[in-house]
């Protein structure tokens, strides 16, 4: 990375055989088509309006990465973060770690996926050898150490999914804002002000478990019409669409509700099980927690429904030899799936798991070299300075 002379000020990223420049005082996100520099523009316009900056440097950047592009391992929230990183150096600021990621996050959105911050989170706060439960208002990061007698493993679908590319991520999104506007209006809840269904279950104060009780009593099984919506939150669908509702939602002709509401509080619940049996360390720490994220996977794949004829193909393979848990990872429809493995049975798992989806799947021989690998927690992102 090298910054440019006053006279050019232009930012200018390059990855081996791409390239892009733009003025680094113009920066344009076109939300139509993504493109992977956009998500370097992201975090270096967000870093660039946190601070007011109206003229900024120019900056030379290279980016290199070994990650499959549209995999669902956050490499486009990894590359905003980077930028955000770059920019915040370049210009001589400084933030903690979670500013940082807060900011990341929402300059993210620039793009158009109304995503939340868990990626960009675990970007900066990540630490070497330990798991993170991730919380938010405010954010925090709490340790959670993972069985040392079993490895994850991750394996590529060979299924593409660049998220802000369709609408997929977002109508999710806007299933379970409305989702938690229906159970805050049932629950007496000032609903108008309500986002996420977290809100609700912290203004009621109840468990995660309550809420799937209450989620039962409000919201039924069938999907919900627009005019549905707006009858039961007494608006018009002009207020609906502008100003509720993503600029590539607003056609959207049903919404599940209660699907997605159930399965975000009972993976919330398992989520924070997982950390319970991780601290506990029963003797069969392992099979438990492959449970729920078999669990997990059953719920992303028939309540969210996120999931993809590829990824189920995959996580039942990754179980049949010897993964105690599967289940996929990331935003899904496409990207690729995690497994719990035990240690000892590694090397015949990947070779059985490489031998039965990659070597007999001809559209992913180009990828298989970099689609199946046992992985384990780094740290986050660093800085490194020429002395």
């Amino acid at each position: 990375m090298a910054t440019e002379g006053p006279a050019t000020r232009r930012v200018q990223v390059a990855e081996h055989p791409r390239d892009f420049s733009t003025s680094a005082n113009h920066i344009c996100i076109d939300k139509t088509k993504p493109l992977w520099h956009h998500y370097f523009l992201c975090g270096f316009k967000g870093i660039q309006e946190h601070f007011g900056i109206s003229k900024l440097t120019g900056m030379n950047c290279l980016v290199d990465g070994n990650i499959p592009p549209s995999s669902g391992l956050s490499s486009s929230s990894a590359l905003v973060c980077c930028a955000g990183l770059v920019t915040l150096i370049v210009l001589g600021m400084n933030l903690s770690k979670v500013e940082l990621a807060e900011i990341c996050a929402k300059s993210e959105r620039y793009i158009g996926t109304e995503g939340g911050g868990m990626d960009q989170s675990i970007s900066f706060l990540a630490e070497e050898g330990t798991a993170k439960l991730i919380e938010f208002s405010p954010l925090r990061a709490t340790d959670v150490k993972l069985p040392s007698e079993a490895v994850f493993v991750i394996a590529h679908s060979c299924v593409e999914m660049n998220k802000a590319a369709t609408s997929h991520f977002n109508i999710r999104v806007m299933e379970c804002r409305l989702a938690a506007k229906l159970l805050a209006k049932y629950k007496g809840l000032q609903w108008d002000k309500v986002l996420r269904l977290e809100e609700v279950q912290t203004k009621l104060g109840i468990s995660l478990e309550e809420m799937l009780l209450v989620t039962e009593n409000a919201l039924h099984a069938e999907p919900y019409s627009p005019e549905e919506i707006c009858r039961c939150l007494g608006i018009s669908l002009e207020e609906l669409r502008t100003q509720i509702l993503s600029s590539n939602t607003q056609d959207v002709l049903t919404f599940k509700l209660y699907q997605r509401a159930k399965h975000v509080y009972s993976e919330a619940a398992r989520v924070l099980q997982f950390k319970k049996i991780c601290e506990e360390a029963p003797d069969n720490m392992v099979q438990l927690l492959g449970e729920l994220m078999n669990q997990s996977h059953r719920s992303c794949r028939d309540m969210y429904e996120c999931s993809c004829p590829e990824l189920d193909q995959l996580v039942d393979i990754c179980r049949n030899f010897g993964a105690k848990g599967s289940r996929l990872t990331g935003a899904g429809w496409g990207g690729c799936t995690v497994s719990i493995v035990p240690a000892d049975m590694l090397p015949n798992f990947l070779t059985n798991v490489h031998e039965a989806y990659y070597q007999r799947n001809s559209s992913s021989i180009a990828l298989e070299k970099q689609s199946l690998f046992a992985t384990k927690p780094g740290g986050g992102a660093l800085v490194f300075l020429e002395a």
